[in-house]
């Protein structure tokens, strides 16, 4: 780009509502449940455009319209100002949904936070029930 600053307002522009799989269709999902990741958060999306080796921005502020609780979104270029794609395999919007909501499950902070949670090894409790005799 020559030391020129890259006009993000032309970008493309990825809440993580789209590709958040406890959100409905009204709620701002964009595509289907079986393809979709459970809570998925900017930063993790923007490690995941660095991954692709797409230029994107992140913007902590701003708030997605349906829900204002929503915080940040995330900018990517897809194409570049001559119309070229930035990276050939993801050519539309849906595609890089799709990408990055198969890629944030394997994100490496989201996999060291699911750890302590499945190492519970706690058997079933006897104890007394029912009835007590007379």
């Amino acid at each position: 780009m020559d030391g020129e600053i890259p006009n993000i307002k032309r970008w493309v522009v990825l809440y993580p509502v789209y590709i958040n799989s406890k959100k409905t269709i009204a709620e701002g999902r964009r595509i289907g449940v079986s393809k979709a990741c459970e809570n998925p958060t900017c930063a993790e999306i923007g490690d995941c455009c660095s991954h692709l080796k797409l230029p994107f921005a992140i913007e902590i502020d701003k708030a997605y319209p349906r829900d204002f609780m929503q915080r940040g979104r995330v900018r990517v270029l897809l194409k570049k100002e001559d119309g070229t794609l930035s990276n050939p395999a993801i050519p539309s919007r849906k595609q890089l949904m799709l990408r990055i909501a198969e890629l944030v499950p394997r994100h490496p902070g989201r996999i060291k936070k699911q750890e302590p949670a499945s190492s519970s090894t706690a058997g079933p409790s006897k104890g007394k029930g029912g009835r007590k005799k007379k």
